[in-house]
């Protein structure tokens, strides 16, 4: 009897393990075309995030996903610009690094993702291709994000127009440009969409919304607003200035349910919300978005959306931004809270598990816990920053909940009060 119930706590053990299990690169490959293209492809089990930056002369592709054990840790490359990868274990996430042999243009390099084929039984995978300078680019049509900013794949149109960057990544140090008052009424839903440059933009009153935070220059430069780099992390909420980031908008649906959902809605309602709640304790609140918009406009490049969402928490000199999300598996039974944050400064990661914390212990559904992520939002902007994944519009019970209005006000109102605590 003894042995039957050991079997059967195994048996459990084991598939929960299962179930808890995070998506898994199962390989990395790599292959070069005819005009000197280098593809990478990472392998990976279940639908996962990503995002690409540039190091010095090292490309970064960031996968939301663990390292398999049978990856290895470097592979050699015959390419022009490159003799070798190095695939990172970094625990949560994988860092598949590309050191460059040549500098790129800003246009060298597009990152997209290829679904799962159960026909040729082809997995989830994470394509980035890297253009030479001597040869001109003419990637596949199936290409999506250049830069994501969130755990999961965002279901932006690719843009075409190619007088706009498609794989621009700038660094926080460049020339300020100041923001241009005036609202561009961009045809994408004019409203916050844009405002984080694809997940994470935040509802917010309609004088307070930015549009338009991040002007091209006459070079086709990415512009970037940088504020005073001073910010308060605690003495109470009031006149804390902070930035809200509803995730997606305008041309960008965000993830979609299975009755036709989408995130950008249930994000912005949220946001709005988390706004009043902080703006009646006495906080400054502004958002990337306060409709249903794209924050740079319409055209633009996934760095040029996420950095106009950045832009917006650098103009007003925020003391935080949170950009607020809905996460997606093709595993329908993965649900939950998680928060990300990228180590930047010494308030990040308490700021997450504050915000965290209140959500896993007032909801009756999974706690994913926090995480550490190379996300565009949390990562270029100056002051303490997280992305909060408020479960999975995939998971249908989850999808039945965030529609409904007790679920909006509650999230709403535990995400403030971890902000409360932060500055407490």
């Amino acid at each position: 009897m003894r042995k039957i119930f050991l079997l059967t706590l195994l048996a459990c053990c084991m598939l929960l393990g299962a179930v808890a299990q995070a998506a898994q690169i199962t390989d990395v490959k790599w292959g070069v075309n005819k005009a000197d293209v280098l593809r990478i492809v990472v392998d990976v089990t279940d639908t996962a995030g990503y995002a690409v930056d540039m190091d010095g002369n090292t490309l970064n592709l960031t996968v939301n996903a663990d390292k398999g054990a049978q990856v290895p840790q470097s592979k050699a490359v015959k390419s022009s610009l490159v003799d070798s990868l190095k695939i990172v274990d970094k625990g949560s996430y994988t860092v598949v690094r590309v050191p460059l042999k040549q500098r790129l243009l800003e246009k060298s390099y597009k990152a997209f993702v290829l679904k799962k084929d159960p026909a040729t039984g082809r997995p989830f995978r994470v394509v980035l291709d890297i253009t030479p300078r001597q040869a001109s680019y003419s990637g596949s049509g199936a290409a999506t994000t250049v830069v994501s900013n969130r755990p999961v794949v965002s279901n932006r149109p690719t843009k075409t127009n190619s007088s706009i960057k498609q794989n621009t990544v700038v660094k926080t140090n460049t020339t300020v440009v100041k923001t241009p008052d005036k609202k561009k009424n961009n045809k994408k839903k004019t409203e916050t969409k844009k405002v984080d440059n694809k997940k994470n933009t935040v509802a917010a009153k309609t004088e307070t919304t930015v549009n338009k935070p991040v002007n091209k220059s006459d070079t086709d430069k990415l512009a970037v607003i940088k504020g005073n780099g001073r910010f308060r992390t605690s003495g109470g909420l009031d006149g804390k200035i902070i930035t809200l980031d509803a995730g997606h908008g305008g041309s960008d649906p965000g993830a979609i349910g299975s009755d036709g959902t989408k995130e950008k809605n249930i994000t912005l309602a949220i946001t709005k919300i988390v706004k009043e709640i902080l703006e009646d304790k006495g906080a400054k609140v502004y958002m990337t978005r306060t409709t249903d918009v794209d924050v740079f406009g319409p055209n633009a490049s996934d760095a040029e959306e996420l950095q106009a969402r950045v832009n917006v928490g650098e103009k007003y000199n925020s003391d935080m931004f949170v950009s607020l999300h809905i996460n997606s598996s093709v595993n329908k039974n993965i649900g939950g809270f998680s928060t990300y944050y990228y180590p930047k400064t010494d308030n990040d990661l308490r700021l997450a598990k504050n915000i965290q914390n209140k959500l896993a212990a007032n909801f009756g559904v999974d706690d994913l816990g926090v995480r550490q992520a190379n996300f565009y939002v949390i990562k270029r902007i100056s002051m303490p920053a997280v992305l909060v994944e408020m479960c999975f519009i995939s998971n249908e019970k989850e999808l039945t909940l965030m529609k409904g209005q007790w679920f909006q006000k509650k999230t709403a109102r535990l995400i403030a009060e971890g902000i409360e605590k932060y500055f407490a």
